[in-house]
């Protein structure tokens, strides 16, 4: 899934894998273009030109799926002709593409966040991505790769852990962080028990006849 850095989150920035790859001005004039049949607009909402600048604007900020679009243009007033009409001609010049979407926020939601599969897999149906897409981009993300990143999770906890804390509740506690973090129980189990052993028990031991080095 790539090499995880100090960088910040590239869901967050600005400049977004989709605006490059639909050519940046090019592909935002080829979809301001208009079209022979183009909804007019009715009651409250706006035109479809104004509905593609929306949908822009909000693209710039992040990646966004279709159904994440189509509600903020329902927010807005938008028609649902009106709306249809102006994700279509985004999509025509690769400006929504929900599989590209889908593959682009597993794998940054992994590496900058350490989500599983799980929570993984539940943001993107939140996100309306249909099964089909959200399989084909969680399929990147590999057993390896989060036996691998729930490591790292669970050494970063264990540096911020009392010194004195019963082995039973740091087992507990540390399978529930991953938990929370959508990694399964045998993963999240495996991972801890294997990083408790390597680290030794003392640390987590209750006070006893047993020194501690």
């Amino acid at each position: 899934m790539g090499t995880r850095s100090g960088r910040s989150d590239p869901q967050r920035t600005g400049s977004t894998e989709f605006s490059r790859r639909g050519g940046g001005r090019s592909a935002a004039g080829r979809a301001s273009a208009s079209s022979d049949e183009t909804p007019e607009a009715s009651g409250s909402g706006g035109t479809v030109e104004q509905a593609k600048d929306a949908c822009l604007r909000l693209l710039a900020v992040r990646a966004r799926s279709r159904a994440e679009l189509t509600q903020r243009l329902a927010a807005k007033g938008y028609t649902a002709e009106v709306s249809e009409y102006a994700l279509d001609r985004l999509a025509e010049v690769g400006l929504i593409d929900d599989a590209a979407f889908a593959q682009q926020w597993v794998q940054s939601r992994h590496t900058y966040s350490g989500k599983g599969r799980q929570a993984l897999a539940q943001e993107l149906r939140r996100k309306g991505v249909s099964k089909d897409d959200a399989e084909s981009a969680l399929a990147a993300v590999t057993t390896d790769d989060e036996h691998d990143r729930a490591t790292e999770l669970v050494r970063r906890k264990l540096r911020t852990m009392p010194a004195n804390l019963d082995r039973d509740k740091a087992i507990r506690r540390l399978v529930g962080m991953l938990a929370r973090r959508g990694y399964n129980p045998p993963t999240a189990y495996a991972v801890v028990k294997a990083e408790l052993d390597a680290a030794g028990s003392d640390p987590f031991a209750p006070d006893d006849d047993q020194p501690l080095d």
